[in-house]
């Protein structure tokens, strides 16, 4: 378990509507934690859910930029989480959305999901731009909390630089 993590109460298990998108509560043996991930615990969890990999380096410098994030334990095991990135103020993008597969089905995803939108309203000023990108069927997920396909009015576009092929 990484250290400092500040707990959230547990939740019970119920569906309910907040902000105009369904949430669904953790189960009572699940906890919440708002709280940048520990590094091992990040790289492990994008590998075992299935996301793509990335050097522990670039975790470094990418984890303490993150604007929010929010991990989901069990029995002090990180078992999902999610983050958003951004400028603060105009843009922001949901990233790092994962839960590990014996844990997908018992709404971790959409407490995940749920409790980044709440904390992203709630720290916005004015009108703001919210991206993501959805993978497979992660699409059904995500137009829950409001985001729709932006094509044909635009095409999302992405490019991996890496700095060995210069």
């Amino acid at each position: 378990m990484a250290k400092g993590w500040r707990f959230l109460r547990p939740f019970s298990f119920a569906l309910v509507r907040r902000g105009g998108y369904p949430i669904r509560m953790l189960p009572s043996a699940y906890l919440l934690r708002r709280a940048i991930p520990e590094v091992e615990d990040y790289l492990r969890l994008r590998r075992d859910s299935g996301l793509t990999p990335h050097s522990r380096a670039a975790a470094q410098i990418g984890l303490p930029n993150s604007f929010l994030s929010v991990s989901v334990l069990l029995d002090e095991d990180m078992v999902g989480m999610g983050r958003v990135i951004g400028d603060g103020g105009l843009f922001f993008q949901i990233v790092d959305i994962a839960v590990l597969p014996a844990h997908q089905g018992k709404g971790l995803g959409k407490a995940i999901m749920a409790t980044l939108m709440d904390d992203l309203r709630s720290r916005i000023t004015d009108r703001a731009y919210v991206s993501l990108i959805a993978d497979g069927q992660a699409h059904e997920l995500y137009t829950q909390y409001g985001f729709e396909p932006v094509a044909p009015r635009s095409i999302g576009m992405a490019q991996f630089l890496d700095p060995a092929r210069g």
